[in-house]
């Protein structure tokens, strides 16, 4: 070979190097990762036979990750889809001794690097097992070549082994030169590198994700009532979003999100509510009216028992004083009679303040009267005479739908403010840094009337009008709220089919979560059975 041709040999193999470092830097799939390694310690070595082991976490052991011997027509592992069923390798015997008799376990445990010319004349490592194979196949394992996978750190990751090296021009089977060598321990060093970088990636994105679910968890665990809510919307959101993808016709029809756009949805729905950490529990389980630490029931309960025993002694101070005056029994009768009648009322009173206080829907104006009505009955508190219920309380009972009242119902609304606050101070990298809109903008509706930022539709990502839909369902349907069950499928659709007639939520996307089965979907897995009824898609489409 002239010096010409070496120089175009060496410049060929140096571009090689720069674009498998290329490849390797900018590849994501491990399998792909590996093929990319493995393929060109071929190109280089012209290497019949090529097996790739990774070090198990524990350091304990070498799994089988490619096995291929182009000869054979013979490849597992990889991007193959084919399983490799062979056992790990162990890297040291039940005394903790390094195994030093495989030249792959040798060169795991040692960094180094072995070059074998003959593995039949090899003296000092065993080749029991290639020997028994070539016997069985009718192979012939010569020249063997092991290189330590060494990283940045000069940690060991795995080992590459290359079997029986091919003259490129007479296809016989030759030994290792140490140019090669050199190669494939550049070659190894970078496919190392990648392997711990991506590694380490997906062990931070897993930490990451890790993390978010711990919030998400702590947030469902501060209340029994929001158990679960954190990661069922996430579940809502990402069906309503392969929905929309698969849509063909409207103004969704191009709508498409890449892996990255999906995973950044995926977070968002996770992060959606993290700024309850910051919301008072005694308001997000204020599951009665009157609770406050305690529901405060039982106190207006032996209220209305003073009241009886009260209007009690004063029928029995009238009879004692008729009796003295010789009054008829009538009279006496009367009073008995006038007493029944004035328990009956107390008790109806008291039967209609306990059903009050569990909130509901919708209260009539004439309920907020009655509830005024009996806050103004008197009773002796500390030998003064008091209003039957003090402001505060009678304000609680009136409160028309649920069980919050204005200050309380604003904070609960500003944990979205909390959120949008704290996702906003988090530094993400460019692929996640819609979070904070996508999260943010699940209470937003597209009349403007939602919160915290009133905005409208066209303000509106799509990605966060899908989780407003999502968060809606979840809320109706889920059977842990403080002041209502869960309603059923019915109801719910309905209550959205008003909601998307008034433009609170988009009409398209409400129509895809419908027609293609998204609510039917969430429901079947996360409903009881008692909520599963008969939905008319058609009217609640209308």
């Amino acid at each position: 070979m002239t010096l010409k041709e070496k120089c175009a040999v060496l410049e060929d193999r140096v571009k090689r190097l720069q674009e498998i470092g290329l490849a390797l830097s900018t590849e994501d799939n491990i399998n792909v990762i590996f093929e990319l390694i493995m393929g060109e310690a071929k190109n280089i070595t012209n290497a019949d036979g090529r097996t790739l082991y990774m070090i198990s976490d524990d350091g304990k052991t070498m799994k089988f990750e490619i096995m291929a011997t182009e000869s054979m027509n013979f490849a597992q592992g990889g991007t193959t889809g084919v399983e490799i069923t062979i056992p790990p390798m162990q890297l040291f015997d039940e005394e903790g001794n390094p195994n030093h008799s495989s030249i792959v376990a040798y060169s795991a445990n040692t960094g180094k690097t072995v070059n074998i010319k003959d593995a039949y004349k090899e003296k000092g490592f065993d080749f029991t097992g290639a020997k028994t194979f070539d016997k069985n196949t009718g192979y012939r394992t010569t020249s063997v070549l092991s290189v330590p996978l060494k990283n940045h750190e000069n940690d060991i990751v795995g080992v590459m082994q290359l079997i029986n090296a091919k003259d490129p021009k007479s296809g016989k089977t030759i030994s290792f030169s140490d140019d090669m060598q050199q190669q494939i321990e550049s070659l190894a060093s970078q496919g190392a590198v990648a392997l711990t970088n991506k590694r380490l990636v997906a062990e931070l994105k897993k930490l990451f994700e890790s993390f978010i679910q711990l919030i998400a968890t702590a947030i469902d665990k501060k209340s029994p009532y929001t158990g679960g809510h954190c990661e069922r919307v996430p579940e809502i959101t990402m069906l309503l979003a392969d929905a929309v993808e698969k849509t063909t016709e409207g103004k969704y029809a191009d709508f498409k999100m890449t892996e990255d756009e999906r995973y950044e949805l995926y977070l968002a729905g996770w992060l959606h509510d993290c700024g309850k950490v910051a919301t008072p529990p005694h308001v997000v389980d204020k599951g009665m009216k009157l609770e406050t630490i305690t529901d405060r029931i039982e106190v207006m309960d032996t209220r209305f028992e003073v009241l009886k025993r009260d209007a009690e002694i004063s029928m029995l101070k009238k009879q004692i004083t008729l009796m003295k005056k010789g009054s008829a029994n009538g009279e006496i009768k009367a009073l008995e009679e006038d007493l029944t009648a004035r328990i009956g009322e107390l008790g109806l009173d008291q039967t209609f303040i306990q059903k009050t206080n569990r909130g509901g829907e919708f209260m009539e104006e004439e309920d907020q009267k009655r509830v005024a009505d009996i806050g103004n009955y008197k009773w002796i508190l500390e030998g003064e005479e008091t209003n039957f219920f003090d402001e505060k309380d009678v304000r609680n009972l009136q409160i028309p739908k649920g069980t919050l009242l204005p200050e309380e119902r604003e904070i609960i609304n500003d944990h979205i403010v909390i959120t949008i606050d704290m996702l906003n101070k988090l530094p993400y990298p460019k692929n996640l840094r819609k979070i904070p809109e996508f999260a943010g903008g699940h209470h937003e509706k597209l009349d403007g009337t939602g919160y915290p930022k009133g905005l409208k539709d066209e303000e509106m990502s799509v990605q966060a009008k899908m989780m407003a839909i999502a968060d809606i369902y979840e809320a109706l349907t889920a059977a842990d709220r403080p002041y209502k069950d869960g309603k059923k499928l019915s109801q719910a659709m309905r209550i959205m089919g008003f909601m998307k007639k008034d433009h609170e939520i988009d009409e398209e996307l409400f129509a895809i979560f419908v027609k293609q089965g998204v609510y039917k979907q969430y429901a079947e897995k996360y409903l009881g059975e008692d909520q599963l009824d008969e939905i008319d898609e058609e009217a609640v489409l209308a």
